[in-house]
């Protein structure tokens, strides 16, 4: 008995619902019966190759399915109608489109169906034809018949193969019996040769001793030549040797790769975007087109000459001669310049260019490209970026290994050179560029623009948000809003500083930037900054009281306006000291060229920076001393390398007053030389300014008394050549009989107003009061200090004190100063004032570059208490100075007081004081935490850690070192709590049992993530994706499979921000736009340091600092430590943070795994 066919119906069901949802074709069909004049209505469904039809569109259950694998479809005519019927509805039925499916076997009835229109039944036909495979099996058949083709000729070839093997064995048969024949012949011939004597010949004994003797020759040759070479091998020139051709064949390699990306480059990006701008529907123009590209095509076309012809010299290896080759290379590889210096703005163009989607999804096409090996286009035209860079180093490796007296030795120290001057041009242009485009990126987010941005001489110092508090006549603050709710928010502004203005913004809800109409640009030049309001001004002492001491006053009196003060308030202490001290030193700046243009007028009627400027001896190249063309904040070159006396000189120099030098050098000066040997320097520049300074650097100030100078300096007998002091300064004398405010002088130039001088102001309140004692030496009834603001009599002086000061010379000065403002100085008193002018500038510059040491780095002195009583020292002592100007002492009395105070006013809270307040805390669940809540208490703990880091540990890669924990503890805490973070993220998601639990915990980990980015916490960020990005949770695809698809879409918008790609350019584009406070990844800027110090040694070969690498370090440490010092406002919850930092929950990573595994195991391979 045949067994039935076993039929599975859950299995067709399911096809039939699949056929019903997703089916190729669907619809009504008419089919015919058994009875051949009968047809009946059915709902067909076509799916993959299997036709299924049903009662009704309706139906879930197929009334029956056709297999169409094999068979064929064609159209048939209608046929025949019998019996007459109405003529419209044979009409009708006439229209009617016919076709029947034929099956390819036996047994099978033929299916005929019909449809209403015509367009439908070619459809459905051609449906079913592509269901019913004929078109593989066509090609199935080719195919097989293309086989039994192939197999044919093999075999033929097989037959030919044994055919000719056969031949070579008789060929073989017939050369050994001829050679059988010759031996023979050989031997006849030797037996007929005639009998000879051998009574000739020699001993037998003699031929083997000469055979002995030649074999012995031989081995001792063979001995000596193999010892030759063994100590060939083992020689140190052998070794450099090896070492030299093993980088030329890395050099060959790298260029091979180089010219390959370049080839990607051109052939998979260039060109066809070319093709694409040419259509009729570019998705890019031209001109973007050469925008991003540049000139990548021409250097290509360079680097495969060059790349040819290294080959061709590997061919002649081990004869390597490359100089030839750079010797052509160097002349055209100034067309990187092009490239390098556009390089920023061709990705800008590019960015913008992929707002277009059309434009973005053809990229993308492009970037799919197996041959791309997943890498973007920014990554491409990154490349030539480190061509240039890899060419010198590469030519420092070969020349370390090439014999001074080696054929290629000068050549390749040519290349060199020039490849070296090359890149330091290329590194220039790129900071000037780099500027100017800071600027106009500011200037563009400004809506009514700002021209004074367009100017090139404009340097950027810094930005951040300060609010502005609300003021009223006078310059008094409002106390009516003193205290409001609302002031922080109406009064928040964005500000910028640069060399010589101010901007104060306000930022609208779009995030545009809009300039205040009142006093929204200050001119520096007309500002003077009052660092602490005088106490006895009361509306100071409420501002003080009610703000904490955070604010200070800008007071602006422009020259054609009305003056007014900007009454600013910083977040912290620590940030308002840094925005005094910047502001300060960019006045300061500007005025001391003021300052020395007065005195020094009849040296030359241009002003002195043009002096300075235009003197090339000041940026003469030396042995000591190398100059770049990039101008700093004042205008004049950089310095590239220098010794550290050169550098100490410049530090003290009272021409040059740059920021960015001031910066450099306090930031990385433990690099080079040591906080003593500074403080040292400064110390002798103020108790012995003309014998400390150097000469060239006075001959600006004695340009036209050569002689007078040199008297006094030969004598010794002039009173301002060093400061003694017989006995202490006195107190300011009281004046309570005149209400006077103090007035500010300002040497201005005659020839233009406009024209910055050094600010010697007193305070902007009355004097109505006696210097504290604090502030102030014991009372000296002898003398009284220098108060140019009182020199001069007036009829509101009482007669008393202006008795006092008719035989004091200090006011007799005083006095000649201010006509010397009016009239100018004359040729008798020019010299005397000029020593006067000198000591107070070097004075002026003293202090200036400690109110900047203790302000932006007091972590010096926190480290090192014997540097803080050296300085505490020297600042009494200059408060001791009998000539000291009101403002110099009110200018060191601040700096004494900043160095003295403790850090009890110090409100920020710290990672120990957190752990200690939680430690009696009771435990709070993941589950009881809201999203928000973590996110906050992420991103707090994560800036206390960020911000406690010292800067002096990102010097010398002590993160890198075996001691990393003793160089660099702080660095090692911040990474230790990262991965912390990370784990307890990862193990919070695998605690739960199911997949439900699980998903929702990602997902909420998510939100925690997008919160921490709105918060500005890219760190925080970073450590919840790469805790999900981890295998033991990125393989649990049905874990994955319950996320919803917002929450997938949210987390690849995070990984794109944070994404390492092009070392971090996204996150760093970011962290560009970003207003503080906000805590960036750490480790990217760690590998920036770590790529400087490895890519450029700290001294050059002559030992001069290498203040280039100290300029790009200092950028990187200042860009940390914005963001360090604006603070979070966000409320500690010691609940949550004891949840954060519970170290019970973390599981490590092994347990990890092996817990994934279990709850989704491995699928059979």
């Amino acid at each position: 008995m045949q067994k039935s066919v076993r039929y599975n119906e859950g299995h067709a069901l399911y096809l039939a619902f699949l056929a019903r949802k997703e089916g190729t074709k669907r619809g009504f069909l008419s089919k015919k019966t058994a009875e051949a004049s009968r047809w009946h209505e059915k709902w067909f469904a076509l799916y993959q190759n299997v036709l299924f039809y049903f009662e009704g569109e309706q139906s879930c259950r197929p009334a029956g399915m056709y297999l169409l694998e094999g068979c064929s479809c064609e159209r048939t005519p209608a046929p025949p109608r019998a019996g007459a019927g109405p003529g419209g509805v044979r009409d009708a039925l006439d229209k009617q489109y016919y076709f029947t499916v034929l099956f390819g076997h036996e047994g099978q009835k033929p299916l005929e169906l019909r449809c209403e229109e015509e367009q439908d039944g070619k459809e459905w036909m051609e449906a079913i034809h592509q269901a019913s495979y004929a078109d593989i099996l066509i090609e199935r058949e080719v195919l097989m018949q293309k086989y039994i083709h192939l197999v044919q000729i093999v075999e033929t070839e097989k037959i030919a193969a044994n055919q000719l093997r056969h031949q070579l064995e008789d060929q073989d048969t017939e050369i050994e019996r001829l050679k059988s024949e010759i031996i023979a012949l050989n031997k006849t011939k030797e037996r007929m040769r005639p009998y000879q004597s051998n009574q000739e010949d020699e001993d037998p004994d003699i031929k083997k001793i000469k055979k002995v003797q030649s074999f012995m020759r031989g081995w001792l040759c063979r001995r000596k030549w193999k010892t030759i070479v063994q100590d060939y091998i083992c020689s140190p020139h052998a070794e450099s040797m090896r070492k030299r051709n093993q980088i030329v064949f890395t050099m060959v390699e790298a260029e091979s790769e180089y010219v390959h990306q370049l080839y990607i480059l051109v052939n998979g990006f260039l060109r066809p975007l070319r093709m694409a701008a040419s259509s009729k529907k570019p998705p890019i123009s031209h001109d973007d087109v050469s925008s991003i590209f540049l000139n990548s095509e021409t250097i290509m076309f360079l680097h495969e000459i060059f790349h040819q012809g290294l080959k061709a010299r590997i061919a002649n290896w081990p004869t390597l001669i490359l100089a030839d080759l750079f010797d052509i290379l160097l002349p055209m590889l100034n067309i990187y310049q092009e490239f390098v210096r556009n390089h920023q703005y061709s990705l800008q163009v590019l960015a913008n260019c992929k707002q277009n989607r059309d434009f973005d999804k053809l990229l993308k096409q492009y970037e799919a490209n197996p041959a791309c090996e997943g890498r973007m286009l920014e990554t491409f035209l990154t490349y030539p970026m480190f061509q240039i860079p890899r060419y010198i180093i590469t030519l420092h490796e070969l020349l370390a290994h090439t014999p001074h007296e080696h054929v290629e030795r000068k050549s390749l120290e040519f290349a060199k050179s020039k490849l070296e001057e090359l890149s330091r041009v290329m590194h220039d242009e790129v900071s000037d560029t780099e500027n100017i485009r800071k600027n106009l990126a500011i200037e563009r987010m400004i809506v009514e623009g700002c021209d004074i941005l367009l100017d090139t001489s404009q340097t950027f110092i810094r930005q951040g948000s300060l609010i502005q508090v609300p003021s009223v006549e006078r310059g008094k603050l409002s106390k009516v809003r003193l205290g409001s709710l609302s002031l922080k928010k109406e009064g928040e502004r964005q500000c910028f500083l640069f060399t010589k203005h101010f901007l104060i913004c306000t930022r609208s809800s779009g995030g545009k930037l809009h300039l205040l109409k009142t006093g929204g640009v200050l001119s520096l030049i007309d500002c003077t900054l009052i660092e602490e309001p005088d106490a006895s001004d009361d509306d100071s002492k409420g501002s003080g009281q009610v703000f904490g001491h955070l604010d200070f006053k800008i007071v602006v009196e422009p020259p054609d306006a009305a003056s007014f003060t900007v009454v600013l308030l910083a977040p912290s202490r620590q940030e308002k000291a840094a925005w005094m001290s910047d502001i300060s030193q960019c006045v300061d700046n500007i005025r001391c060229n003021g300052l020395m243009t007065i005195v020094f007028e009849e040296n030359s009627k241009v002003t002195v920076p043009h002096m300075i400027k235009s003197d090339a001896r000041l940026h003469k190249d030396d042995t000591d001393i190398c100059f770049s063309k990039t101008l700093n904040s004042c205008k004049v070159p950089q310095i590239r390398y220098a010794s550290v006396e050169r550098l100490l000189e410049r530090l003290t120099d009272l021409r040059f007053l740059s920021i960015d030098f001031l910066n450099t050098f306090l930031h990385t000066y433990r690099i080079f030389t040591t906080a003593a040997v500074v403080l040292g320097k400064l110390s002798d520049i103020y108790k012995r300014p003309f014998t400390s300074i150097p000469v060239r650097s006075l001959e600006l100030f004695f340009a036209t008394s050569q002689n007078n100078r040199g008297e006094h300096l030969v004598d010794g007998k002039s009173p301002r050549l060093c400061r003694k002091f017989s006995s202490p300064p006195p107190l300011a004398v009281s004046r309570t009989s005149s209400p006077v405010r103090a007035r500010k002088l300002s040497l201005t130039s005659p020839l233009n107003s406009k024209i910055g001088a050094l600010d010697l102001t007193t305070s902007s309140s009355p004097t109505t009061t006696t210097q504290s004692p604090a502030a102030s030496p014991p009372p000296h009834t002898g003398q009284i200090p220098l108060d140019l603001s009182r020199a001069l009599s007036s009829p509101e002086q009482s007669p008393g004190s202006v008795e006092e000061n008719v035989d004091n010379p200090r006011v007799d000065l005083c006095n000649k100063l201010k006509r010397s403002i009016q009239k100018g100085f004359n040729n008798t008193e020019r010299t005397c004032d000029k020593e006067f002018i000198i000591r107070r500038t070097a004075t002026n510059r003293v202090l200036n570059v400690l109110r900047h040491w203790v302000s932006k780095h007091a972590q010096d002195f926190e480290l090192n208490n014997e540097l803080k009583m050296n300085v505490l020292n020297l600042l009494e002592e200059v408060l001791r100075d009998p000539d000291l100007l009101p403002q110099e002492r009110k200018a060191t009395a601040n700096i004494l007081r900043a160095l003295s105070q403790d850090d009890q006013d110090d409100i920020h809270l710290k990672l120990e004081d957190i752990i200690q307040m939680t430690d009696c805390m009771k435990a709070e669940c993941f589950q009881s935490l809201s999203a928000m809540e973590l996110a906050e208490q992420i991103t707090l703990l994560d800036h206390i850690i960020f911000r406690s880091i010292p800067y002096e540990e990102f010097l010398g890669q002590g993160w890198m070192k075996l001691d990393k924990n003793e160089r660099t503890p702080y660095i090692m805490k911040t990474s230790q709590h990262f991965n912390d973070m990370s784990n307890l993220v990862a193990s919070q998601i695998m605690n739960y049992a199911d997949v439900s639990s699980r998903a929702n915990a990602i997902e909420k980990w998510v939100a925690v993530a997008d919160i921490c980015r709105c918060l500005h916490n890219y760190n925080g960020v970073l450590e919840i994706t790469s805790a999900l990005n981890r295998s033991a949770i990125y393989r649990l695809k049905k874990t994955w499979a319950k996320v919803s698809k917002q929450t997938k879409a949210l987390m690849d918008k995070l990984q794109k921000t944070v994404s390492s790609e092009g070392r971090f350019k996204n996150l760093r584009e970011t962290l560009k736009n970003c207003n503080p406070p906000a805590v960036p990844y750490l480790g990217m800027y760690l590998t920036d340091l770590a790529f400087i110090e490895e890519g450029t040694p700290n001294f050059t070969e002559e030992g001069l600092v290498n203040f280039s690498k100290m300029r790009m370090i200092s950028h990187i440490i200042r860009e940390i430590r914005q963001f360090q010092q604006t603070s979070y406002r966000i409320d500690h919850q010691p609940k949550v943070t004891q949840y954060l930092l519970d170290k019970d929950l973390i599981i490590d990573e092994d347990t990890l795994y092996e817990l994934s595994l279990k709850i989704e195991p491995r699928l059979p391979a």
